[in-house]
């Protein structure tokens, strides 16, 4: 027994909520049969031990509470529900208990607010992300006319306002007041928000022009506001004509900071709450995958200390430890290896029989934000042994609830189906028998050579029906082959396009680098000339558009 784990058995809690903020799941539990009420509302803030758990990251006794029937629709002193308050504080595990629960997504409080709007304006994009796969509305708007994308500008948060984009949402709607997103930004001086708002917006000086209801342009709210970086850019903007850095600098900065080993542009934009620890880009790949990548130590090791998950995979299903080994990155191999542990080793060597098998884990609890809770190595084996447990209970129960349907007499739908398909099978072979052989003979005669006719011609009719039927068998075999191989052919096709595409981008990236690596090795005097022909390049070079499933991790 740990010192933390004896401190909390000896622990008398005054309240169902303090035994949930402690992350005492057996405390609670009691607490519960003892009699206490579930839904119990404390005086304070009004929050129920769900609203507790929500807010302080206790995972297990979210679950359990769930588990038990806690009402996810109980609303605070302001209106906010459970799912409110875990998009306020990041907690994105929390967040997929609630919805797999039933939770409602689009539910608001009383200033018209949903968790889309909190979790834009608190910068948790992968709690933003886990809300917008359930099918919520991304364009929803508050009782001001904001919506989540003017959230997102006016708190500056790039990683959700670059999310919100990808998703679906309307970068020209205005609020009550005729602010554009673009407009928040300027006012608030959020200089990498609105490089990317106007970037993406389809006139660039129309724009910087657009007015407000109070005929304010962007320009008059950043002079107004005193936001020097916001008129030093338009300026330059307004010189140049059009957006002079590519679309991906502007929507992923810190990635391309850790990239290149730039950790004082990285801390500044992680420090200011422009990007979150665990940012993804649109390939999926986190700060640290990008450091590792390039084998920036300095970078990786603040990341670690800054609390970086390091167990993150992207879209091609690699950790910075997989990134970094594929680069040959031996420094920074060893460096998360000391993180993470050795994987190497296989899980199969290991059942649930063993201690050891529960001290391995993926990605744990929450990645916008960790829990307010400190928990030690073995607290986290406890609860794993105990959700393991929960497991096998109910694959127990549901045995035996098996077993008693069909007792029953009851049939499961996978039963149904087999009997199905068998019927199926049979109708076929026995259709010779109802309407005859003739019908299947003439089609025979027709399309069969006059030495394989013979085979049936001299047959009994009790023969003639069983190859007739072992032949209407083998068709249906062979044809559901051939749709199953068809269909893995288009799977196939399709993944081929796929990495195609992928290969016509890196293509175009080597030959950049190429081009870059070049021009170092010319004259400055030489700089200015190339320069023109440079720019021309970056504006008809276009981003590539790239499916959420993309393979490989992109350099840039």
């Amino acid at each position: 027994m740990t010192t933390l784990e004896a401190v909390k058995k000896k622990q008398n809690y005054t309240s169902v909520h303090e035994a949930v903020r402690a992350g005492d799941v057996e405390q609670l539990a009691s607490m519960i049969k003892s009699g206490a009420d579930i839904n119990e509302v404390d005086l304070t803030h009004k929050f129920t031990p769900l609203h507790c758990a929500a807010h302080s990251g206790s995972l297990e006794c979210l679950h359990w509470l769930l588990w038990h029937g806690a009402d996810t629709t109980r609303v605070t002193a302001g209106g906010w529900t459970a799912a409110h308050l875990a998009a306020i504080r990041g907690q994105d595990a929390c967040m997929q208990a609630l919805l797999i629960k039933g939770a409602n997504a689009e539910a608001q409080d009383d200033g018209g607010c949903t968790p889309i709007h909190l979790a834009a304006a608190h910068g948790q994009s992968y709690t933003l992300q886990t809300i917008l796969r359930t099918g919520a509305n991304i364009n929803v708007s508050d009782r001001n006319d904001w919506k989540p994308v003017h959230y997102a500008a006016f708190h500056g948060r790039l990683g959700c306002l670059q999310l919100l984009v990808r998703w679906g949402a309307c970068v020209d709607d205005v609020d009550n007041n005729g602010n554009l997103p673009a407009h928040l930004a300027a006012m608030e001086g959020h200089l990498h928000c609105f490089k990317f708002l106007v970037s993406k917006m389809g006139s660039v000086p129309r724009t910087l022009k657009a007015r407000n209801d109070h005929g304010e342009t962007p320009r008059d709210l950043a002079e107004r506001f005193y936001k020097d970086n916001i008129l030093q850019y338009i300026d330059g903007v307004e010189k140049e004509g059009e957006h002079p850095e590519a679309q991906e600098v502007l929507a992923f900065p810190a990635h391309g900071a850790a990239f290149k080993g730039d950790l004082l542009a990285l801390r500044k934009l992680v420090r200011s709450g422009v990007i979150n620890i665990n940012e993804r880009d649109d390939k999926g790949s986190t700060l640290m995958h990008k450091a590792a990548g390039q084998g920036h130590i300095h970078c990786l090791q603040w990341l670690i200390d800054m609390g970086a998950d390091c167990g993150i995979t992207d879209d091609a299903g690699e950790t910075p430890r997989d990134v970094a080994k594929r680069f040959a990155q031996l420094a920074a191999v060893e460096l998360l290896t000391q993180r993470t542990g050795d994987s190497n080793s296989s899980d199969e060597e290991l059942d649930a029989n063993n201690i050891k098998f529960f001290e391995r884990h993926g990605v744990e609890g929450s990645t916008d934000s960790k829990e307010d809770l400190t928990l030690d190595k073995a607290e986290k084996r406890n609860a794993r042994i105990r959700a393991y447990r929960k497991i096998q209970e109910l694959q127990q129960l549901l045995e035996i609830a098996y077993s008693n349907y069909r007792q029953l007499g009851g049939i499961t739908e996978e039963e149904k189906k087999k009997k199905k398909e068998e019927r199926e099978v049979e109708n076929q072979a026995k259709k010779p028998q109802t309407s005859g052989t003739g019908s299947f003979l003439d089609f025979y005669h027709q399309d069969q050579p006059h030495s394989t006719r013979q085979v049936f011609d001299g047959s009994t009719p009790p023969v003639q029906d069983y190859l007739f039927g072992l032949w209407v068998f083998l068709q249906h075999i062979c044809s559901r082959a051939v749709r199953e191989l068809e269909a893995q052919l288009e799977e196939e096709r399709v993944r081929r396009e796929k990495l195609e595409g992928q290969l016509d981008e890196y293509c175009v990236e080597i030959s950049r680098l190429r081009d870059s690596l070049s021009k170092t090795h010319i004259p400055p005097v030489e700089a200015e000339t190339i320069s023109k022909p440079c720019k021309e390049k970056k504006k008809v070079r276009k981003k590539p558009a790239c499916g959420p499933g993309g393979v490989f991790v992109r350099l840039r």
